[in-house]
């Protein structure tokens, strides 16, 4: 049955009298995530019910983020979720940013979010954007690291996904991330999983060029992250090298810029060296990717079967190809996705998603159909 406004406002309100009594049980700007327990050292997903997508281990995930920015972006969110709810999707996962960039950064914004999750039929999967926290800095009243405490402890307190139907994940349960309190505490928000031969992670990459910049930038919290990022990164290669996964697919929310061909939507950089560049082109002073850029680059080289990185942030639905190996030759097998996401500039928001169809045993394993939701069309209404 689709769930109306009504009965996830309700849900909502008792998911948010349930936080509030949470935080003042505690006290946020003294927490410390305590670490939650790994998933076992098997945690793939076994594949189960009919399959729907033409092979026998063929199945669907549904991706999307930036959402929602705006009172009638909810609406149009709450018609993404029941569309989402009619297909039988193995999960979904969304690549950040709760609302926009200069809302405030109010408990009731990420209840909410936990409603939408929990609303799912699928396993939902998120990770963090710096709309989220990065950029609650921008507001006197808000404090990033405060702000991604809660997200935390709301969305990241088990082993397991959200949604109605739960997925087990291996979490990053090393204590090398930054709290609000200065001390290190396990970065919950990167997981991993396999499914069908494919394996999955989430990783924390923020917009903002990495919490590098904006507001009150913190390059002591960036350098901790990143480290562990990068860490993640390559034992998901790693893992899924002895997994024998014939693909990999890596989701974060920033889009780090790739080349110097998308000024107005991404950080120009040189496609060889991977060093980002101010407008004038000489070489930025404040880089939050190129070392993350680096390793994801040569870790795709090495790998050799097809990799999807998926992200949002510049709010641009596309799929292309746009890293290059140091000699500028074009990475066959790596293919960049970035979701639909508010965009109120072209007059209908884009509160749609993307399906991927992965089936182990096509050559390129990943293939993608856009999901334009009917009761979301405006400039060309559903037939």
């Amino acid at each position: 049955m689709p769930i109306s406004n009504k009965q996830l406002g309700r849900s909502t309100q008792k998911t948010q009298q349930r936080f509030e009594s949470w935080i003042k049980a505690i006290g946020l700007p003294l927490l410390v995530i305590v670490a939650v327990g790994s998933a076992s050292a098997d945690n793939s997903v076994q594949e189960s019910g009919p399959n729907h997508y033409g092979r026998r281990h063929a199945y669907a995930v549904g991706l999307w983020g930036d959402l929602p920015y705006s009172a009638a972006q909810e609406v149009g969110v709450t018609a993404l979720i029941n569309d989402m709810n009619t297909q039988p999707l193995a999960f979904t996962v969304h690549d950040g940013d709760l609302k926009a960039g200069s809302g405030e950064c109010t408990d009731t914004v990420y209840t909410k979010a936990l409603g939408y999750f929990n609303a799912l039929k699928a396993p939902a999967m998120f990770t963090p954007g710096d709309n989220d926290w990065t950029d609650c800095d921008r507001t006197a009243n808000y404090n990033s690291l405060v702000q991604l405490d809660k997200e935390r402890a709301l969305f990241f307190s088990t082993p397991f996904s959200l949604g109605q139907r739960k997925l087990r994940q291996e979490v990053q349960t090393e204590a090398l991330c930054l709290s609000a309190a200065g001390t290190f505490v396990p970065c919950v928000e990167n997981r991993r999983w396999t499914l069908g031969q494919v394996t999955y992670a989430t990783l924390n990459v923020q917009g903002s060029c990495n919490n590098l910049c904006d507001k009150a930038p913190d390059p002591n919290e960036y350098a901790a992250r990143n480290e562990a990022n990068i860490r993640w990164l390559k034992e998901t290669f790693a893992q899924a090298k002895s997994r024998h996964s014939v693909a990999v697919m890596l989701i974060s929310q920033a889009n780090p810029g790739w080349d110097l061909s998308d000024p107005t939507r991404a950080p120009l950089r040189d496609p060889l060296s991977l060093k980002e560049k101010t407008a004038g082109g000489v070489d930025s002073t404040t880089d939050g990717f190129q070392d993350f850029l680096l390793a994801l680059r040569g870790e795709v080289i090495a790998f050799k079967k097809p990799v999807a990185y998926v992200h949002g942030d510049s709010h641009y639905f596309r799929i292309d190809k746009p890293f290059l190996d140091a000699s500028g030759r074009r990475l066959e097998n790596f293919t960049r996705v970035e979701t639909f996401g508010n965009n109120q500039g072209n007059g209908v928001n884009d509160v749609q998603w993307l399906k991927v169809v992965i089936d182990a045993g096509s050559r390129e394993v990943f293939s993608y159909q856009p999901q334009i939701v009917p009761a979301n069309r405006v400039a060309v209404p559903a037939p």
